[in-house]
């Protein structure tokens, strides 16, 4: 029988946990954690892990290491100044991983009702808890309905035109490799999430996701799978990037306004 990310009630499990991540990647988790401590003090509520390491589905030397934290006050420049720094070590210090993506936000945004069925849901079920008191103890359990869908990614028409921008202004093949990875990702994911009330599941696996958004879509199938690579292998390629953000991302932007409607506006954007 097909898992799909359920519990016995219908709710999406959260998933991920410390027990699960691989010996390969204690070392760098555990200098975050003290890292993040010392950096951040008392400014700091709470810490999470999300992605594949706490999955335990890391590659090492390919996957990144993905934080969120959590401040009790909304963050500074400094805060993201802190931020930026503290990736860079770990990266530089850890060569079994990729990347560190660090998500900033203050607690009472990440409990706010604006933000329940996103970031709020984000934080529930697809983060692991390393530092504090667990915030996810203050929010209610979710379904993978179509809420959660327009909510989470209902937003991809207009991060459209500044993925656009930001391709415009790159040169670098390193730059290239970073948007492959970052789109790829972002494509799979709002692909799934297109198709996810009628599959009744959540998964965060992309070649997975791909799949299961292949079922429905079957004449987009291949692009999708083709998009999974990418964001598994991102590439240097140029034409690659274009190609996501001027195929794929529209036809699925206009697709997903047309089935689940337009995110409710922030008060202030979140990362594209």
């Amino acid at each position: 029988m097909e898992h799909r990310g359920l519990d016995a009630y219908g709710y999406i499990e959260r998933e991920g946990a410390l027990g699960r991540i691989q010996p390969e990647f204690s070392g760098v988790v555990a200098a975050a954690r003290a890292r993040i401590s010392e950096a951040y003090g008392r400014r700091l509520h709470s810490a999470y892990l999300y992605g594949s390491v706490p999955r335990g589905t890391a590659r090492p030397g390919r996957s990144d290491l993905d934080l969120l934290l959590a401040l009790h006050h909304e963050p500074t420049d400094e805060d993201r100044d802190t931020a930026e720094v503290l990736g860079q070590g770990l990266d530089e210090d850890f060569p079994q991983i990729d990347g560190v993506g660090i998500l900033l936000y203050d607690k009472d945004t990440l409990l706010s009702e604006q933000e329940r069925y996103d970031l709020g849901w984000f934080l529930a079920c697809l983060c692991t808890p390393l530092l504090g008191a667990d915030l996810a103890e203050h929010l209610p359990r979710y379904r993978p309905d179509a809420t959660l869908a327009r909510e989470s990614n209902g937003d991809l028409a207009l991060l459209l035109p500044r993925w656009r921008a930001r391709f415009d202004a790159a040169s670098a093949p390193a730059e290239y490799r970073r948007m492959s990875r970052f789109f790829a990702r972002h494509l799979v994911r709002t692909g799934f999430t297109l198709v996810m009330p009628r599959w009744g599941g959540w998964t965060s696996d992309l070649t997975e996701s791909a799949a299961i958004f292949g079922r429905y879509y079957p004449e987009r199938a291949e692009q999708m799978r083709d998009a999974a690579v990418v964001a598994l292998e991102p590439v240097e390629d140029p034409a690659v990037v274009r190609w996501l953000i001027e195929d794929l991302a529209p036809w699925l932007a206009d697709e997903y306004t047309a089935r689940h409607g337009t995110k409710t506006p922030r008060r202030t954007q979140q990362p594209a």
